[in-house]
């Protein structure tokens, strides 16, 4: 990976719609030299998916926290997260808590409901968010 490498995907993790073309331009590059860029980044797995950002509040999901999680059987836990749909993320993690846990929902009665649903698995201490001044930050890459 080459500085020219980095640029792509600097561009990407903010315009992910942009076209080759645009990319290109962005870049320093024809169209078909990005375009090839951008396939054998896809290739060799760097670049792993394209998805839509949503706003949670513009889809009525106006409450986020974070669990700090402590179980002793696993693999029934990620199954319970991966089941529960405003589970986002799920993190393995060291120290006291095992899992830390991103919860996007309605309301703080839903996010109560999933913290009693959880309860089955462990304990866990839970993170209101009050304010994100940024989030999704693009990831720099390395070379």
């Amino acid at each position: 990976m080459d500085i020219t490498d980095k640029d792509i995907l600097i561009k990407l993790q903010e315009e992910g719609r942009i076209s080759m073309t645009e990319l290109g331009k962005a870049v320093s590059m024809s169209q078909p030299a990005v375009t090839e860029r951008v396939r054998r980044l896809e290739e060799r797995g760097i670049i792993d998916y394209y998805r839509a950002v949503l706003d949670p509040q513009k889809v009525n999901k106006k409450t986020t926290a974070f669990l700090l999680f402590h179980t002793k059987d696993c693999e029934k836990f990620i199954r319970f997260c991966k089941e529960t749909p405003d589970v986002i993320e799920l993190h393995r993690i060291s120290g006291q808590y095992n899992y830390l846990i991103k919860i996007v929902t309605k309301s703080m009665a839903s996010l109560e409901s999933i913290i009693d649903m959880s309860g089955i698995h462990g304990d866990s201490t839970t993170l209101i968010v009050l304010s994100s001044p940024f989030s999704l930050k693009n990831i720099v890459p390395d070379f």
